[in-house]
């Protein structure tokens, strides 16, 4: 068979049967980025024209020896839906994208889906709620297939929801101390960003997402005070920034990249605020390219 019937043999035929779960620690994943061949193309949202999906697909080598991409809708509530539009967006181009229908309706991941991923030129992970993804493949030996794909030299692709996860630690939306929802939080405050693990494959960033448009710097500036080890990269919509190299970024797409750096490290606080001195605020344009 052909390489391409294969791909979509592998994509589209999956069975119901679980698949034995290998543990994968953090520091192995960890070195695995470090030691990666892949590109990570990372959208903060909003629409994608044509132009970025271009670029995205190119740098994936799609459209050559029946290279393809998979497409994962599990942020989505309508995965069916998302995985649809996931799609077309790379069809429409002439590019080859298939997605694993099964567990986007919550089947356990077979060997043959772990397989197409591996082999994929691009991984795609749809817009939705980051959290909801990270549930679904918790415990499956999904999140070391996408991390395969990467060191193996693909490229692992998200917007929105499917940007914020590729930091190790995620942010969720959630604040601690106000459970009611508010995108762009209101206040700087100690132990309130609520945090948690994410695919881990850019773990030296924290990423933000829709971040001009929806103004999240308070979101963000909270993150890098209390893990002054990170670095925040806040994408604004319809922009992304390609990491190469492990570390070198380009900014590609229609508006700003916001990088936040804490070389202060240690936080001062007063009552339940927090504050730091020396935060870098740094500003990119599409075409700016700069080290993390």
């Amino acid at each position: 068979m052909k390489p391409l019937y294969i791909a979509l043999f592998l994509g589209l035929i999956f069975s119901a049967c679980t698949s034995k779960v290998t543990e994968t620690s953090e520091a192995s994943l960890v070195e695995q980025v470090n030691t990666n061949k892949g590109k990570l193309f990372i959208i903060g949202g909003g629409k994608r024209p044509p132009s970025l999906v271009k670029r995205l697909g190119e740098e994936a080598n799609l459209g050559k020896d029946n290279n393809y991409a998979v497409v994962l809708p599990m942020s989505s509530s309508e995965p069916d839906t998302s995985a649809y539009y996931g799609c077309k967006q790379f069809t429409d181009l002439g590019y080859t994208a298939i997605f694993p229908k099964d567990i986007a309706n919550s089947v356990a991941p077979h060997t043959s889906l772990l397989d197409s991923i591996r082999g994929a030129k691009l991984v795609y992970i749809t817009g939705g709620d980051q959290n909801r993804f990270m549930e679904r493949v918790a415990g499956t030996q999904l999140i070391q297939a996408i991390h395969d794909c990467y060191k193996n030299g693909g490229t692992i692709a998200g917007t929105s929801a499917g940007a914020a996860l590729m930091s190790q630690a995620m942010i969720t939306g959630n604040e601690k101390k106000h459970p009611e929802y508010n995108s762009t939080f209101r206040n700087i405050e100690s132990e309130n960003i609520e945090l948690a693990e994410g695919l881990g494959l850019f773990p030296e960033a924290i990423i933000d997402q829709h971040f001009v448009k929806r103004s999240r710097y308070n979101r963000l500036i909270s993150a890098v005070i209390e893990n002054p080890s990170k670095v925040g990269l806040g994408i604004d919509e319809s922009t992304a920034i390609l990491v190469t190299e492990g570390t070198k970024i380009e900014v590609v797409g229609e508006s700003q990249v916001i990088r936040m750096m804490n070389k202060q490290k240690s936080p001062k606080v007063y009552e339940d605020k927090i504050g730091a001195t020396s935060i870098q605020l740094d500003v990119f344009v599409p075409g700016d390219v700069f080290e993390i």
